[in-house]
C-alpha cells in the first residue's frame, strides 16, 4: 500500500499533496530559502554533536549499575572504585549533552518554522514526555552521586535504575518524532490544514520500534567499546592490575552483545525500505538500473552520466538481502524523478561506511569470546598476538562512533528531499534568515570550547585517580578539627613544631 494512503487516510494522495504544497512555497518553482543551507549545517553539526553525548547517557547508567552490582553483591572492592569514578564521568557528560540539548530544543522551531508550525500538533506529545525524562534523570543522578558513603548500599544501588529508565525513555521520544517524519502518521489534510490530529498515532508510529532498537542496541556499542577502549590503552601502557581487566570486560560484554545483535536489528528495520522508502535503498544499494536478481553492490559510485563505476557487483546478494527472495529486484535510481532522489553517493557511502565498520567491531567481539573460549588470554600483554587485540581495540572508540554516525547520515540524507517523507520537502521547512549563518558559527566556538572543556575535565580526573585522589578537596568551608585521642596527637605534633 502506498505510504501516503497510510498517512491521509481515505484522502486522495494527490489532492492531499497539492492542499498541503499550498501552504508553503512550492520548492520546484523558487529558489531555495536562504535559511536552509545554515540550517542544514546547523542541524548536521547539533545532532551529529549530541548523539554521543546520548549515547552515553542511554547506556552508561545500566553499564555502571552492573558495576556497582558487582561491588554491592560480590563485595567487590575493585567493582565500586570503578562504579564510583564512572558516576562522575558519566555526570561531567550529562552536563555538557544538557547544555546541548536545550540548543536542539530551540533549533527545531527557529531552523524548521515550516516543519513546526505545520506539524508542531502531531509532535508536541514526544517532545514533552522528552522533556519530562530529562529531568527525571537529572534528579536520580543527583541522588545518585550524593548518595555515596550517605545512602545504604542497596537503597544507592537502585539510584542507578530510574536513570536507565529515563534515558532509554527520552531516547524512545526523540526516535518516535524521527521515525515519524520517515513514515508519517496520525493526521488528515483538510482544505490546505492539518486536522484531525492524533497525537498518540503519530507517537507509537509503525517505524518507532525497530528504529528505536535499532539506536538502543547503537548506543550500548558507542559506550562499551569506548569505556573498554580507554582501559585497552591503560593495558597497553602496563596498567595490567585487575582494576584495568574489569574495567575492560564489563563495558565490552555490552559491546559484544549490542555488535553481534544490531545486524539482526539493522536487516528488520532495513527490510521495510523497499515498502516506505525505496528511493532511499536504491541510493544505498547504487541500483542505478532494475535487475532480477539484484547483485549487492560494494563501493563504487554514480558519476554526472549516471552511470555506476568502480563499483563491485556479488550476483544474487542484492535481492536476498535487501529483499528477502532469491529474484526480486531492488528498487532502481532511473524509477524515480531526479528531484525526488537524495543525494545518492553519500547516501551509499555513508551506508557502506556503517555496515563495514559494524561488521569490523562484531569480529572484535567473536575474536574475543572465542579466544576465551579457548583459554587464550587477549588481554595478557606479554603476547604479541594480544598487544595488537589490544591495539585494534584502542580505536574500538572511534569505529563505534563513526559507525553510528555514518548510520544516521544513511538515515536523515536519504531521506531527502523530503523532511517528512512524502508528504513536506526540506527547503519547504526552512526559513529564509539568512542570519541563521552567524547562530551557525557561534554554535561551533561554543562546541569546540564544550569538547576541549570536557577532554581537560576527563584527563585531569583520570590523572587525579592514577595519583590516588578519588575526591577533590573542598575549596571553602571551616577547617575540620580532630577530637579524641586525633586531637591529642595533632596538639603533641603541634606543640613539637611539626
Amino acid at each position: 500500500m502506498p505510504l501516503l494512503d497510510t498517512v491521509v487516510g481515505s484522502l486522495d494522495v494527490h489532492a492531499s499533496l497539492t492542499a498541503l504544497t499550498s501552504l508553503t512555497a512550492d520548492a520546484s518553482s523558487t529558489a531555495d530559502p536562504a535559511g536552509l543551507l545554515p540550517a542544514r549545517q546547523q542541524m548536521a553539526l547539533s545532532l551529529g554533536w549530541h548523539i554521543i553525548l546520548a549515547c552515553f547517557g542511554v547506556a552508561f547508567p545500566t553499564i555502571i549499575l552492573a558495576m556497582h552490582w558487582r561491588g554491592v553483591y560480590r563485595e567487590d572492592a575493585d567493582a565500586l572504585r570503578l562504579a564510583r569514578r564512572w558516576s562522575k564521568v558519566s555526570a561531567v557528560l550529562f552536563a555538557i549533552g544538557a547544555v546541548s540539548g536545550t540548543v536542539l530544543s530551540f533549533e527545531m522551531g527557529l531552523l524548521w518554522p515550516g516543519l513546526m508550525g505545520t506539524f508542531g500538533d502531531v509532535l508536541g506529545l514526544p517532545f514533552a514526555f522528552e522533556g519530562l525524562a530529562f529531568f527525571l534523570e537529572a534528579i536520580f543522578i543527583g541522588l545518585y552521586l550524593y548518595g555515596w558513603d550517605r545512602m545504604k548500599p542497596k537503597v544507592h544501588l537502585l539510584m542507578l535504575v530510574p536513570m536507565a529508565i529515563t534515558g532509554v525513555v527520552g531516547t524512545f521520544c526523540v526516535l518516535a518524532v524521527n521515525a515519524w517524519m520517515n513514515e508519517p502518521t496520525g493526521f488528515d489534510i483538510v482544505d490546505g490544514e492539518v486536522t484531525n490530529i492524533q497525537p498518540w498515532a503519530a507517537f507509537f508510529n509503525d517505524r518507532v520500534w525497530l528504529q528505536f532498537g535499532h539506536m538502543w542496541v547503537a548506543t550500548f556499542m558507542v559506550a562499551g567499546f569506548c569505556i573498554a577502549a580507554v582501559y585497552a590503552v591503560g593495558m597497553l601502557k602496563g596498567r595490567r592490575d585487575r582494576h584495568h581487566r574489569l574495567g575492560f570486560i564489563v563495558p565490552f560484554v555490552f559491546a559484544s552483545v549490542a555488535a553481534i545483535s544490531q545486524p539482526v536489528v539493522g536487516h528488520f528495520l532495513g527490510a521495510e525500505l523497499a515498502e516506505i522508502q525505496p528511493s532511499k535503498l536504491a541510493a544505498m544499494e547504487l541500483a542505478t538500473t532494475s535487475e532480477s536478481p539484484s547483485p549487492m553492490t560494494l563501493g563504487g559510485y554514480v558519476n554526472s552520466d549516471g552511470e555506476k563505476v568502480g563499483a563491485i557487483e556479488i550476483p544474487y546478494l542484492g535481492s536476498i538481502i535487501a529483499m528477502e527472495s532469491l529474484s526480486e529486484p531492488v528498487p532502481s535510481l532511473d524509477e524515480f524523478a531526479e528531484e525526488d532522489l537524495p543525494p545518492v553517493n553519500l547516501t551509499h557511502w555513508s551506508f557502506q561506511i556503517m555496515i563495514g565498520l559494524g561488521m569490523l567491531l562484531m569480529g572484535l567481539a567473536l575474536i574475543f569470546w572465542f579466544a576465551r573460549w579457548r583459554k587464550w588470554d587477549l588481554l595478557d600483554t606479554d603476547r604479541a598476538t594480544s598487544r595488537w587485540f589490544l591495539r585494534i581495540m584502542a580505536f574500538s572508540g572511534i569505529a563505534a562512533i563513526a559507525a553510528m554516525e555514518t548510520g544516521w547520515i544513511t538515515t536523515e540524507v536519504g531521506r531527502q528531499p523530503w523532511i517528512v517523507y512524502g508528504v513536506m520537502r526540506t527547503p519547504e521547512a526552512a526559513g529564509d534568515n539568512s542570519g541563521l549563518w552567524w547562530l551557525y558559527w557561534i554554535t561551533v566556538v561554543v562546541y569546540t570550547l564544550m569538547t576541549i572543556g570536557a577532554i581537560v575535565v576527563l584527563r585531569s580526573m583520570a590523572k587525579r585517580w592514577r595519583r590516588g585522589d578519588e575526591s577533590l578537596p573542598s575549596p571553602y568551608g571551616p577547617e575540620l578539627q580532630p577530637s579524641g585521642t586525633d586531637a591529642v596527637d595533632a596538639g603533641a605534633e603541634k606543640a613539637a613544631g611539626r
